[in-house]
């Protein structure tokens, strides 16, 4: 009998499939489901990618797949091809992407289905037993009354207290059986919205202008620029509900963990609908019910962070990115996607409508815009009462200043607080100081595995390295000289909540932030806390800045952002420019008015004085432009390869044989190898080179033919390299 042969895509770092035998009177998997094979000494979980295949080897020295694990594809067609293109456009290992988008469990060779629950039930010989015959057994006689009414849980007959015990001499008596019972949510039917808000001119437009394609399942991508407190959530839930009434699914991603229980909540309240949350915070089991609810269209809303794009649904009609500027939609390691892009992609392959939502678009979106790729919906006012809050600059020269904190600014929040609202002071630096200095030698608290300072962290005393996480206690002694006379450099979120607490006495101070939130729940109990004006301050890093409603902050204060303004990084003005806008956003969201204070030492820098005096879209104009005669994205293309070792020499070697293969090639322009900007990390030496080129199209062939050529380079056994396709982070 003739053998029969698979192709299959491991989740290892090969650019290449892997050819295995069936054993004989197998049947034939199918394309898109998983397999056992071995690899080495190992077991592997892999997916089948092609079927009936000619060997590339000698058939006799092909090994045979262990088990067959699935009966149908684990993705429909649609979810399938977008994963195969994703792997295709990011060039990266196709087994590695399907193992990035199944669910741990099933990557882990678990049958995708519903989590099975045990039933009790009285046998005919349980029914024959009375009272009398258990006088002295009142345990068996409960756990029987309970079941005469009909079958039970298991849950429930644990919470009726009755010990394992007792129930394991009941089964060994007969008198009860038990069975496995699936979980399978019940379908969902659409009972209307519960009180809608009165939508004002520009959102019952931006409604409107929704309405047809998605009635008839057109691929239409609208960007909905709308200013902090502009409704865009109102606009959101609106636009949902026609296509909940017509019985289809609506994904929508948020950029962070710390937003979806209030988008739950928010939904959850508007709609009597299966909800399902999908992202890091949960357990395994959870995220493959919630996965299985959504493909077999058991969830009719799905709500999830940047990997639950790739969540199949049976019946999807409408997807919302919230915030789709943020950089966390972009993964920064392995499968380097970007949830934003494919969201665009799926929009077209599925047929269904796809908002863009944010109140500092990008400046991608917005050339596509320009394009006419995308329709343009804009929100110019806040919602309801809210006003536009009142920007100010204070200038830093010759000011005095503690911990990074003006008097003129302290001043300020004194008079907010004694009227009785909440300020929000904004640091993206968590910690208590940037580094630890002695002031006799001038030694600084480096990190002995990464070319960077560690930071210190006065409450929990230690000193902690913020790249490779290495952590040691506070030194009492200068690591150089012996002095102890050791003092803090820079500022962090720990050391300007224990100066306002000296400064502004008497008032509660609330700091959220990675080192005060790292408890789940922790951080939905804290944003909930100054939702509800709990702490008259808060302070906070970047998980401040984004969709949250604090109605009663009235003062935003933005502190040392200078760094920013004369960034090497082309993004650095865009990321300062929305980060500004957001986090000026919290300020004045209900009836009271919100003003924005920005320190600076460069008040003068056209930057502010563009954001302070015009907003986010003259800067945003002005900035494609800029873009535009420079040639940089979105007017061109960029790839980054990065490559890293223990020798300094070997990561750069490495890239210097990347550029002389790529040496005389058309359309592309190679620049580097450079160290990155972080040239030390984990005790490793990184450097890029950066590929360059007007056109997608060319640089993606060059990457094409040149990656297999890449991988036998002699300098791979050396260092370690990726490959990065729309790089966002340069650091």
């Amino acid at each position: 009998m003739s053998h029969q042969f698979i192709r299959v895509a491991l989740p290892v770092p090969l650019r290449r499939l892997f050819d295995y035998r069936l054993p004989e009177r197998a049947a034939m998997p199918v394309v898109g489901g998983r397999v056992r094979v071995p690899f080495g000494q190992r077991q592997l979980i892999g997916f089948v990618v092609e079927q009936n295949v000619t060997p590339e080897l000698d058939p006799e020295t092909i090994k045979p797949v262990t088990e067959v694990l699935d009966q149908e594809p684990l993705w429909p067609l649609s979810i399938w091809q977008l994963l195969v293109w994703a792997a295709r456009y990011y060039h990266h290992p196709l087994g590695d992407v399907l193992s990035h988008a199944a669910p741990a469990l099933v990557r882990q060779g678990q049958l995708p289905r519903y989590e099975q629950t045990t039933w009790y039930t009285l046998t005919k010989e349980g029914e024959a037993v009375t009272p009398a015959d258990l006088a002295r057994a009142p345990q068996q006689q409960r756990l029987l009354a309970a079941l005469a009414n009909g079958p039970a849980e298991a849950s429930v007959v644990r919470a009726l207290d009755i010990p394992a015990s007792t129930v394991k001499t009941l089964l060994d008596k007969q008198w009860i059986s038990t069975e496995q019972r699936s979980n399978e949510p019940q379908n969902w039917v659409f009972t209307g919205a519960n009180d809608p808000l009165q939508l004002n001119t520009e959102q019952a437009v931006a409604v409107a202008a929704m309405k047809a394609p998605l009635e008839r399942g057109d691929p239409t991508v609208w960007l909905l620029e709308g200013v902090t407190g502009s409704g865009k959530t109102e606009v959101y839930l609106q636009a949902m509900a026609p296509v909940l009434e017509r019985g289809q699914q609506v994904v929508i991603l948020v950029p962070e963990i710390g937003l979806t229980p209030q988008t739950v909540a928010r939904f959850s309240k508007r709609f009597n609908v299966p909800i399902v949350s999908l992202h890091s915070g949960l357990t395994d089991s959870e995220r493959l019910q919630g996965w299985l609810q959504a493909r077999d269209g058991k969830a009719a809303i799905i709500i999830g962070t940047r990997s639950a794009i790739f969540t199949p649904c049976q019946n999807i009609g409408l997807m919302i990115l919230d915030e789709e500027h943020d950089n966390s939609f972009k993964q920064q390691d392995g499968f380097r996607y970007n949830a934003r892009d494919l969201a665009v992609k799926r929009a077209h392959q599925e047929g269904f409508g796809l908002v863009l939502g944010s109140a500092t678009p990008s400046l991608e979106s917005l050339a596509n815009v320009a394009a006419k790729r995308y329709q343009y919906l804009r929100l110019t006012q806040r919602a309801g009462p809210a006003q536009q809050a009142q920007h100010a600059v204070i200038d830093l020269k010759q000011q005095r200043i503690e911990s990074g904190l003006s008097d003129q600014l302290l001043t300020t929040m004194a008079k907010h607080l004694q009227a009785g609202n909440q300020v929000l002071i904004f640091l993206n630096r968590r910690g208590y100081a940037s580094a630890l200095l002695c002031h006799e030698c001038g030694w600084v608290s480096e990190c002995h595995r990464c070319q960077a300072n560690m930071t210190l962290h006065q409450f929990d005393h230690l000193l902690q390295c913020h790249h490779c996480g290495a952590q040691k206690s506070i030194p009492r002694q200068c690591g150089g000289c012996g002095s102890t006379q050791l003092v803090s450099q820079g500022i962090g979120t720990e050391q300007v909540q224990e100066t306002i607490a000296r400064r502004l006495p008497g008032y509660g101070i609330l700091r959220i932030d990675r080192d005060s939130t790292r408890r789940k729940g922790q951080l939905a109990e804290a944003l909930n806390a100054a939702a509800e004006g709990d702490y008259p301050i808060l302070i906070g890093t970047q998980m401040v800045a984004k969709g949250h409603h604090f109605p009663n902050v009235t003062l935003v204060a933005l502190l040392d952002v200078d760094g920013a303004l004369y960034s090497s990084d082309f993004r650095a003005a865009e990321r300062l420019a929305q980060l500004y806008l957001q986090v000026a956003g919290r300020a004045g969201r209900a009836e009271k008015k919100g003003t924005v204070v920005l320190q600076t030492h460069h008040p003068e820098h056209p930057l502010i004085q563009e954001l302070v005096n015009n907003g986010y879209n003259d800067f945003a104009r002005a900035a494609l432009e800029e873009r535009k005669l420079a040639l940089l994205p979105p007017y061109a293309a960029m790839a980054l390869i990065r490559s890293e070792a223990t020798s300094k020499d070997a990561a750069e070697q490495l890239l210097k044989a990347i550029a002389s293969c790529l040496q005389g090639v058309d359309n592309v322009t190679v620049i580097g190898p450079m160290p990155a900007p972080l040239g030390r990390r984990a005790g490793r030496y990184r450097y890029q080179l950066l590929l360059h080129a007007e056109q997608r199209a060319p640089l993606h062939n060059i990457l094409m033919h040149y990656l297999p050529t890449f991988e036998k380079l002699p300098e791979t056994r050396k260092a370690r390299w990726s490959l990065d396709i729309d790089p966002q982070d340069f650091a």
